[in-house]
């Protein structure tokens, strides 16, 4: 049998996740979800990037004290050797501190971003890496837009970078423009083609554009790939980051897969919810994992399925990952079944002609109403339902 592989979780919510548009965090509150993060059991927090502000600076230093003897800490840099010099002085109350270093590798980037060429590139990424090499001893060097990077080039900086120090390598699907095969492919070829290679920790880092971040980071990790940069709720630039929940929970699901994480899926939930709340961005209720219709049955063939067993219409339980339970949510759109198992309940064992009564008469004050509450039901079964009236 093929040995289990763990996949570590860089967790990027502190930093890639904040410059999602208006989704601000004071140290305060930084610090409390490093904490919870902390708890939830991910590998590595990146907590900022210290050179874009006095603010981010402290916050790094603080999140390195509060989380102590746990994960280690990340902050990001450029390849410029200020932006490495202040990430590490921003590190130095951690207990296992990591410098992110790098550098755009793709033709867009050099000829648009820094008017140069490729081995003037490669030059560059060599000097920061063995810069932030100086400083400490765990660098992860990333070729941003690597989607877009010629593999032969992307093999060519990623080894350049394991020779001067490189611990991990971050693969960046900057734009969220590869299609999952396309993905895999280049963590193969890299897997493949770089001397060294074994020896380091290869990362996925996918934005979500086309909504590719998650099976692009999945594809990534079945051809090599050891570690995923992601966030709670895939915020993050424009569309997003892979969601932490969501990579977690694959690999929970496909045991065939040989992976695992050392995630507490139990605290993704409420995880989810602190962010949500200090971030100020509401979860849409349509997300998978911690949406809040992630367990929600509002169809009556759905019901009907989930009422007899759960696994009818659920592939995950609800508190496996924290959330409360399943949900019959009653609508025009649901059956006798779920009207029953709701009024059952409430107390109420309804007879199949009491059913067959009620029944019509819920119907018609659900095609008025979006959802049919509990002291909507009371009122049918008690005979309040005279006039229904649109709420």
């Amino acid at each position: 049998m093929e040995k289990m592989r763990r996949i570590k979780i860089l967790d990027t919510t502190l930093r890639d996740g904040e410059q999602t548009p208006g989704c601000k965090l004071n140290t305060c509150e930084k610090v409390k979800i490093a904490k919870q993060l902390k708890a939830l059991g991910v590998d590595i927090i990146e907590a900022g990037f210290p050179i874009s502000s006095p603010g981010d600076f402290r916050s790094v230093e603080e999140v390195c004290k509060a989380v102590g003897n746990g994960p280690v800490v990340a902050c990001l840099s450029r390849a410029v050797k200020k932006d490495i010099e202040v990430a590490a002085a921003s590190l130095r109350y951690a207990e296992y501190p990591r410098i992110k270093t790098g550098i755009g590798t793709s033709p867009h980037h050099i000829k648009y971003k820094f008017n140069s060429n490729s081995e003037q590139i490669i030059e560059r990424a060599v000097e920061a890496v063995k810069y932030a090499k100086s400083f400490v001893e765990e660098v992860q060097f990333y070729a941003e837009d690597a989607g877009r990077t010629d593999n032969d080039m992307l093999a060519q900086v990623c080894e350049a970078a394991i020779k001067a120090g490189a611990t991990a390598l971050s693969i960046p699907d900057t734009t969220g423009y590869c299609l999952p095969d396309d993905y895999g492919k280049k963590i193969r070829f890299l897997n493949e083609n770089v001397n060294g290679i074994e020896n380091v920790v290869i990362s996925t880092h996918c934005h979500d554009d086309l909504g590719l971040a998650t099976a692009n980071s999945l594809a990534g990790l079945m051809n090599g790939a050891s570690q995923v940069d992601c966030t709670i709720n895939g915020i993050g630039e424009r569309a997003g980051n892979a969601a932490l929940c969501e990579i977690v929970m694959i690999i929970k699901q496909y045991k065939h897969l040989n992976l695992y994480t050392n995630i507490n899926t139990k605290l993704l939930c409420s995880t989810s919810d602190m962010v949500s709340e200090y971030m100020g961005m509401p979860v849409q209720a349509n997300k998978a994992i911690v949406g809040a219709n992630a367990f929600a049955h509002s169809s009556g063939i759905h019901q009907d399925g989930i009422i007899k067993h759960r696994k009818t219409y659920e592939i995950i339980a609800p508190e496996d990952v924290g959330a409360e339970q399943s949900s019959i949510i009653l609508t025009a759109r649901s059956g006798r079944a779920a009207l029953a198992y709701r009024c059952q309940k409430l107390g109420h064992h309804l007879t199949k002609d009491r059913l067959n009564t009620i029944y019509p008469l819920f119907l018609k004050k659900a095609d008025l109403k979006k959802e049919i509450i509990d002291n909507d039901l009371m009122d049918l079964i008690n005979g309040s339902n005279g006039n229904i009236e649109r709420n």
